[in-house]
């Protein structure tokens, strides 16, 4: 019977670039900015790196979707280099497999990375003439911000809640992650903003403004991976490790059955209580001490507080507008801003929240440092809140 992941695996050293509109420097240099912060946080060489995972989706360094350009940029020592995707979770499937190979044990040390550089793209997250069928079928609704905005209409209609409330947890969401931006200096945005500013934004897909919407940016992130036995070795006596990593992909339900009425996602719930299992988390809203969610819109940061079982339905709202998820409140959601502020490179999303914890739970995280750290939680969601995949993962220390 499996056990799962639970301490088997130790986060050793982990980098992000700074995220923004890095016209400066292509992926290549992205890359590398990310993956030097962590080799030298590791303290490891290069040619010690057993295995990589490269975790990259809509950039424009795709060579035939290979894992190429990971092993070039990085002159990684000839090893074996594993490219995957999987929408907006990209960054934390890289994370998984590299988990994964040293808790199997077939690595000692291995490398994850994701990078997007979505700029040069020239994409802005809104629907364009020639996107095609594909894109067609899986966004039958015209463009994310339109999708999303209808959770927040079934979310207000699911709870017989005035869409006014609803708007005014958002822009709380939003305030919130600005307010923690400042004190991110890799963040792409860090500017507070008013709650004024934010509900007499311009409409983006109603009721979405353009403050409940995240950024268009470009980043990388890396974590390096290994046993706990080895990490002791170095000398690194309580180390970060991973207590779960859970993935859910839709597989039709939502869409073709009428139980579920759009106000919440399925695949979040999913992954969570499995994510919760491994970990032996028993009350998250009691146990956890931080967490990053996928906050694409501010309406999917507020609803992932219910799937994730720490508000109870119906209730995020009012624990949003009491600061129960501010910076200062009992359990700080985008202690760093999120998506919010670092904008979405979605090969380098989850990992990049990763960080975020990694630090946390080394006491390394400057300003924004939370006292008594214990367990964060991270979650991605890729895709619609009908067709998705949303991943969750929790890490700690060494024996809690």
């Amino acid at each position: 019977m499996s056990t799962g992941i639970r301490d088997k695996v130790a986060i050793i050293g982990m980098g992000c670039s700074q995220f923004g509109e890095r016209w400066d420097v292509g992926s290549d240099e992205l890359m590398v900015e990310a993956f030097v912060e962590a080799l030298g946080d590791a303290g490891i060489t290069r040619d010690e790196i057993d295995a990589a995972w490269f975790g990259v989706s809509c950039d424009p360094i795709n060579v035939g979707n290979s894992s190429v350009p990971l092993a070039v940029a990085l002159r990684l020592p000839n090893i074996p280099v594993t490219r995957v995707e999987n929408m907006c979770a990209t960054g934390t499937e890289a994370l998984r497999g590299a988990a994964y190979a040293v808790a199997s044990g077939a690595c000692d040390i291995a490398l994850a990375l994701g990078v997007e550089k979505l700029k040069d793209t020239g994409y802005g997250g809104l629907p364009v003439r020639t996107k095609g069928l594909f894109n067609d079928l899986w966004m039958p609704y015209g463009s994310a911000p339109g999708t999303f905005a209808q959770l927040a209409g079934a979310y207000a209609a699911a709870h017989d809640m005035p869409m006014a409330d609803v708007k005014r947890a958002m822009a709380h969401v939003s305030w919130k992650s600005h307010e923690n931006g400042v004190k991110s200096p890799k963040a792409h945005l860090r500017k507070a903003v008013s709650m004024e500013t934010i509900l007499n934004a311009p409409m983006i897909a109603e009721p979405l403004g353009l403050f409940d919407c995240c950024g268009v940016s470009d980043g990388a992130a890396c974590a390096i991976v290994t046993t706990p036995e080895i990490a002791r070795s170095m000398g690194k006596n309580s180390p970060v490790t991973i207590k779960s990593l859970q993935i859910s992909v839709s597989n039709g339900q939502e869409s073709s059955y009428n139980e579920w009425d759009g106000s919440y996602v399925v695949n979040t719930r999913k992954a969570s209580g499995r994510a919760y299992a491994e970990a032996g988390i028993k009350d998250p809203r009691r146990e956890l001490s931080l967490i990053e969610v996928h906050d694409c819109f501010s309406v999917t940061e507020m609803v992932t507080m219910e799937d994730l079982g720490i508000s109870s339905p119906g209730k995020a709202p009012r624990d949003i507008l009491d600061g129960f998820y501010d910076a200062d409140g009992k359990i700080p959601c985008q202690i760093d801003g999120g998506l919010k502020c670092f904008g979405h490179p979605i090969g380098a999303s989850g990992l990049r929240m990763a960080y975020e914890m990694y630090l946390q739970l080394q006491d390394r995280a400057g300003e924004r440092q939370r006292a008594d750290v214990r367990f964060g939680l991270t979650h991605n969601l890729g895709g619609t809140p009908i067709n998705n995949v949303a991943c969750v993962g929790i890490f700690g220390r060494l024996g809690d």
